[in-house]
């Protein structure tokens, strides 16, 4: 009976560890003692203390089943087994690898930097398999969305001592897959070329090696497929629907065919046009000006909108921010037309709660915040929100500028969320002319306009060529003292061979301090006291008696006002607005020279159309001596270049009969007008043309006598040119043609500007 028991108890025996082992069936046993076989870098009782078991613990199917899922799930292991020595529970484990480097190769497209900040495996962690393919996924993601389909990823790995192993992602970039063609299907109003214009995708062409618009990309498409309703709607088209869109992969995966299937649907014009307030005693005569939709006129989407943004704006200018104005379309199908109600939803007034800023890395808060108009506490008034938001894209500190607003933590409150991404504000400009006076020259300048990203600006200049040479410095802290106050110096050396215009040499070195507050919103004056020395020297012995006469050094201590107005859309690229400036100075504050001078002028924006500009500017100028002092050569205004377009630098004024040496003038006026407008290239491109007509006239020296020529007649060019904002900076060529003026004036028919940015 005994050994029959004993070889029963055997077979039980025998039969629990092979369960066990196998992860089947076993009987229940007490757990006397934990074992951990195979680890190495992670210590037995780290082990132990995922397995949700202890000694003393009752082993059972269940309870294995969840220890062998949680040794699993930490990703420390790439193996693990559970087995029973006698009354021990035995853990033995195969630990994943560590990796110690993560490399990529045959990527050129993509740098290593973008690479690394896409996937999510780094050195130091745990290899696994599930990771390394998360990570070739994201890296497939990041090669489409820059329009690379055909790419092949594949993770090698290397093994090294102590269980350690480098990862390298190999990357077969392939071609980008461009667009081939885009296709409509439905559309019978607007042809394809039509349509095709409109999108954001385009089809893939030689000139667009500079562009990336042409590279298929699931995202844009998908905004395509919205320009296209609203193109639409704006048209009148209210019944319009896009039925498909397809993108057909080419066999050689190199690219996309696209196809818009769309059903155009009737065209309806404006019936009757109504506002409905739900605001309690508010005056809806207020708002109906702001409707951009009249009846008669075709249905468009874009004004409907804009009419909603007007009135949202006026209704924020009151203080009610987060009013709902919701418009209603109902569609007359028998008379095609369709009847628009504004309902204005009820909304309390609102304060600013807060002011978050979002994207600023380099930039301090500061430096945005005081840029605003609103500040905590203000009422709520999206007009000033507005111009704070160009406020901040005026700095030229961000290539983006979102400002929104959001409620706040209670229904009177609102949080106004300002999000910016930054760019790089150093500037390094190179600029280049040509006339038939002087020859080449060249610019350079160095600039950094917001230091160290608190907002200061600080330059270096110089400008080099046969006959000038000059170097300046500048630096200007924009918020002195933590207010609205600029404050800056300058210091500058200045050497000019004028021995062709007027044959003397010139030097000029000195400095200045200036300080600029605003008076108004729009209205900004700044102060600045200026100290020179100013050296008229080698002077020809053939030179004008009038230049012989003003030989030697002089000292200049002077003291100017600017005053500006602006109202433009934008001091970057202005579209429409109004700049005037009033600038005066007097000298004699110590010095030698006791003069004084004004000069006003404006410049004026007007889109004549979407894309197209019109700019016209005027300014006039004038110089008087005092206490018997006369103005001297080289404090008087100069005509020509770029103030004056189709003359060379000082080609224009008076001048010396005998000698034609430029004696420069006392009075000047000078005016312009621009039309700017695209020239039928991609938008993409950046490419502009432009016509301009320039007129002005330069007169008046103290000097008196015979043998100046001196006529004050007017002078004109008009002119053509072409800019580019290239990827290296904008780019100017202008060709100017005089078509009055005097014999001995001295023209300059063609301009070539040219700068980058770092």
């Amino acid at each position: 009976m005994f050994t029959k028991f004993r070889k029963l108890s055997l077979f039980a025996m025998c039969f629990c560890t092979t369960a066990l082992s196998a992860n089947t069936a076993l009987a229940q046993f007490i757990i006397r003692e934990i074992r951990v076989d195979g680890a190495e870098r992670i210590e037995p009782a780290t082990v132990v203390s995922y397995l949700n078991l202890s000694v003393g613990d009752q082993m059972t199917q269940r309870s294995l089943d969840g220890a062998l899922k949680q040794l699993f799930s930490t990703g420390l292991f790439a193996d693990v087994t559970l087995r029973q020595d006698g009354h021990a529970l035995v853990v033995e484990v195969a630990e994943n690898p560590i990796i110690n480097q993560i490399a990529f190769e045959g990527n050129d497209a993509i740098k290593d930097e973008e690479l690394e900040g896409e996937v999510q495996l780094r050195p130091r962690q745990v290899f696994t398999r599930t990771r390394v393919q998360a990570d070739v996924s994201r890296i497939y993601q990041l090669y489409r969305r820059n329009g690379r389909f055909s790419v092949t990823i594949e993770p090698k790995i290397i093994r090294l001592d102590q269980n350690r192993v480098n990862l390298v992602f190999e990357v077969d970039e392939g071609a980008v897959t461009t667009v081939e063609s885009i296709n409509f299907i439905g559309n019978e109003v607007y042809d394809d070329d039509r349509l095709r214009s409109e999108i954001s995708t385009k089809e893939d062409r030689w000139f667009r090696f500079l562009s990336s618009d042409d590279r298929y990309d699931k995202d844009r498409v998908a905004y395509d497929q919205e320009i296209l309703r609203r193109f639409y709607l704006s048209q009148g088209y209210a019944d319009y629907q896009l039925l498909s869109s397809s993108a057909e992969l080419s066999e050689k995966r190199d690219s996309f065919y696209l196809t818009f299937t769309i059903d155009e649907g009737e065209r309806y014009k404006v019936g009757n046009v109504g506002v409905n307030s739900r605001i309690p005693n508010f005056d809806t005569s207020k708002l109906e000006p702001e409707i951009m939709l009249e009846a008669e006129e075709w249905y468009n989407a874009e004004l409907m909108q804009e009419s909603v943004d007007n009135i949202t704006d006026v209704l924020g200018d009151n203080q009610y921010a987060f009013v709902e104005v919701a418009p209603q379309v109902k569609r007359n199908p028998d008379s095609k037309t369709v009847d628009i109600t504004f309902t204005v939803n009820e909304a309390p007034r609102v304060y600013v709660e807060r002011i978050d800023i979002d994207g600023n890395v380099r930039t301090l808060d500061k430096v945005v915040r005081r840029e605003m108009l609103l500040v905590e506490g203000d009422p709520y008034n999206k007009s000033k929100l507005a111009r704070s938001e160009q406020n901040i894209k005026n700095l030229n500190y961000f290539e983006t500028v979102e400002v929104s607003s959001k409620p706040g933590s209670a229904p009177d409150k609102s949080v106004v969320d300002i999000k910016v991404a930054e760019k790089s504000t150093g500037e390094l400009s190179i600029g280049a002319g040509f006339s038939t006076n002087d020859g080449p020259l060249a610019d350079f300048r160095i600039r950094e306009r917001n230091l160290l990203g608190k907002g200061q600006d600080l330059l270096f200049s110089t400008v080099v060529s046969g006959e000038r040479t000059e170097f300046d410095l500048s630096f200007t802290e924009p918020y002195f003292l933590n207010r609205d106050l600029s404050a800056g110096f300058d210091v500058f050396h200045m050497t000019r061979d004028l021995q062709d215009e007027s044959s003397y040499d010139q030097e000029r070195s000195g400095g200045s301090l200036r300080v600029g507050y605003p008076l108004s919103e729009r209205w900004r004056q700044t102060l600045k006291y200026t100290l020179e020395n100013n050296a008229i020297e080698n002077v020809n012995t053939t030179a004008s008696r009038f230049i012989r006469d003003q030989e030697g050094e002089r000292t200049t201590s002077a003291v100017s006002q600017r005053t500006t107005y602006d109202n433009r859309d934008s001091v970057i690229f202005p579209r429409e607005g109004l700049l005037y400036w009033l600038d005066t100075e007097i000298a004699g504050l110590g010095g030698d020279a006791e003069y004084i001078s004004g000069k006003t002028g404006a410049s004026y924006y007007y889109p004549v159309w979407e894309d197209v500009i019109f700019n016209v500017l005027g300014e006039v100028g004038a110089i008087e001596g005092y206490n018997d002092k006369d103005v001297i050569i080289n404090e008087r205004y100069y005509l020509g270049g770029s103030t004056l377009r189709g003359f060379a630098n000082a080609g224009v004024g008076p001048r010396d009969s005998a000698t034609d040496d430029a004696l420069g003038g006392n009075f000047f006026y000078r005016s312009s007008a621009e039309l700017s407008f695209p020239v039928g290239l991609p938008e993409e491109l950046g490419v502009q043309g432009h016509t301009f007509a320039d007129a002005g006239s330069l007169t008046d020296v103290d000097e008196a006598g015979a043998g100046i020529l001196d006529a004050g007649s007017l002078r004109a060019s008009v002119g053509a040119g072409l800019s580019w904002r290239s990827p290296f900076g904008p780019i100017r060529v202008d060709l100017a043609i005089p078509v009055a003026s005097e014999d001995y004036d001295e023209e300059e028919k063609f301009r070539f500007n040219f700068g980058t940015r770092f």
